[in-house]
């Protein structure tokens, strides 16, 4: 498979093999639950996934220089307001066998930056636009919930990178369907979830089908995990979303498989997943050197490890990198 950039190629491609060799399951709620099984199953890298609400997440100390870079109103309120998706994308963010409780990759790696910096993590699961209202809003100080760097979101938002970006293309089994690029998808139905990276993706593979004389492609949009029985009935030939939980459900299934992988930054970025707060209100410091901590002390790779996904690690945090270009006129 030709993927973008050097770089990406090795990690995508590690990632993409450990993924390949199993799954863990989910306690989802609604439409997800059928998606899972009730009680603990297997991580790809045979890790025992523990789905109950008694997580025992990996821990680390506080550390008061680090502490220090908190802004004086939220150090002063002591709890660190962290906002994040509905609970229905394992392994990234999913609710416990209790049916209430978040767990995940995002959870754990919020949970970390609470120690280091000595607050309370408080989540605050919400639908993915209102992650960014609450961000605007001041009601919460930090997304994290598998959000992209982008340049046009920077202009809004500060970010401070803990995973790489490795988006998805899942097909029923036996589709023959290998997707590499644009031209791949010319006259497919493909289903992507609005508002997010992936469908800025579909667009401009769309249009650039449509310059290059050929179909463009037919964009379905879901919210939810209602795109499982598009896909299982033919009503879209592809889903595009964030890999790991595409590959989560692919092991689940036996039904579908990966058809291919893509940078969530697109041809020319390597994708990256980052902590997301309100520009210039002063804490994206202090995360960055949280986040920073965690990969020098050996809890991020931990954490990482316990869901499965060290092949999204970064080797450190950045301030604002270059992110998904905007869109050209």
């Amino acid at each position: 498979m030709s993927l973008p950039r050097r770089a990406f190629v090795t990690a995508a491609a590690a990632f993409a093999a450990a993924l390949t060799l199993a799954g863990c399951g989910s306690g989802t709620t609604g439409a997800a639950a059928e998606l899972a099984p009730a009680k603990g199953s297997t991580a790809p890298n045979g890790t025992v996934v523990n789905l109950s609400p008694n997580q025992n997440r990996v821990s680390t100390p506080k550390v008061d220089a680090i502490a220090a870079l908190v802004p004086e109103e939220i150090r002063k309120k002591g709890t660190l307001t962290v906002v994040d998706s509905l609970g229905t994308t394992p392994p990234l963010d999913f609710y416990a066998n209790d049916d209430k409780t978040i767990i995940g990759v995002e959870p754990d790696i919020a949970t970390l930056i609470g120690n280091v910096l000595g607050l309370k993590v408080e989540f605050n699961p919400v639908s993915w636009e209102n992650i960014f209202v609450g961000l605007d809003s001041g009601k919460y100080d930090v997304g994290l919930s598998n959000i992209t760097v982008t340049e046009a979101r920077k202009e809004k938002y500060d970010f401070a990178t803990y995973r790489l970006d490795i988006l998805g293309f899942e097909a029923k089994k036996g589709s023959g369907l290998k997707v590499a690029g644009a031209k791949d998808l010319a006259g497919r139905s493909v289903g992507v979830a609005s508002g997010t990276n992936q469908e800025k993706l579909l667009i401009s593979w769309s249009e650039e089908n449509v310059r290059n004389g050929l179909k463009p492609i037919d964009i379905k949009y879901f919210q939810g995990p209602e795109f499982y029985l598009a896909l299982s009935s033919g009503r879209i030939d592809v889903y595009v979303g964030p890999n790991p939980s595409l590959a989560f459900h692919v092991v689940q299934s036996g039904e579908t498989e990966i058809a291919g992988t893509y940078s969530g930054g697109g041809a020319d970025v390597l994708g990256k997943i980052a902590a997301t707060t309100r520009k210039d209100n002063g804490l994206v410091k202090a995360l960055n050197a949280a986040v920073e901590e965690t990969i020098r002390n050996g809890t991020y790779a931990q954490v990482l490890k316990r869901w499965g996904l060290e092949g999204e690690a970064v080797q450190s945090s950045e301030i604002n990198p270059p992110g998904l270009p905007k869109p050209k006129p």
